[in-house]
């Protein structure tokens, strides 16, 4: 497999080795030896999810505050837009961003370390997307950014994505920025 670093620190996209034919292709999604020495992916997955959605929905930005997940995204049939915005606050990058294309073609992964918010937009008319988690999701610890915070300056390729009511009001990076630092250590 290979692994290219991006501009945010731990944050990076995995090509897997694909074995293909006239038949089809065979690879492996994950093999704990394999990616903890590859590409420093040490921590223990206990949850697995999957989502279906359609073009032009927008998933995000999201993250847990005090139990920050881990995810290994990847597209099986169709084609995504994925973010990280990196909430380490002791980061050199804290509040910037990284994007990449996942696609059932592309076959590609993004690993998004704990301390990141995620979210992500459909560019074809449907797609199905999987990630593996580093921890359990817990409803009571969920929060998000708002998805085009000019702060954070996404540029995202669609104008106008269909939101959940609870994507199109979260808050302004600027508005948590105090909550995030201290570790979420007053007012929750």
């Amino acid at each position: 497999m290979k692994v290219i670093p991006t501009k945010l620190k731990d944050c990076i996209i995995i090509e897997p080795t694909v074995f293909g034919d006239d038949r089809g292709f065979f690879m492996e999604i994950f093999q704990e030896t394999r990616y903890a020495e590859t590409a420093n992916i040490k921590l223990k997955f206990v949850q697995d999810n999957r989502s279906k959605s359609q073009k032009n929905v927008l998933r995000g930005l999201h993250f847990q505050k005090h139990k920050p997940q881990g995810k290994l995204v990847s597209v099986t049939d169709g084609e995504v837009f994925d973010v990280a915005v990196d909430l380490r606050s002791d980061s050199e990058t804290f509040g910037q961003w990284e994007a990449v294309i996942l696609s059932g073609e592309n076959k590609r992964q993004f690993w998004v370390p704990p301390g990141f918010a995620h979210g992500f937009c459909v560019l074809s008319e449907s797609a199905d997307f999987q990630y593996k988690c580093t921890d359990y999701y817990d409803p009571n610890d969920e929060s998000g950014l708002l998805w085009n915070d000019p702060e954070i300056g996404i540029e995202w390729p669609i104008k106008k994505p269909l939101l959940s009511d609870k994507d199109s009001v979260q808050p302004l990076l600027s508005d948590i920025k105090e909550k995030i630092k201290s570790g979420w250590k007053d007012n929750g």
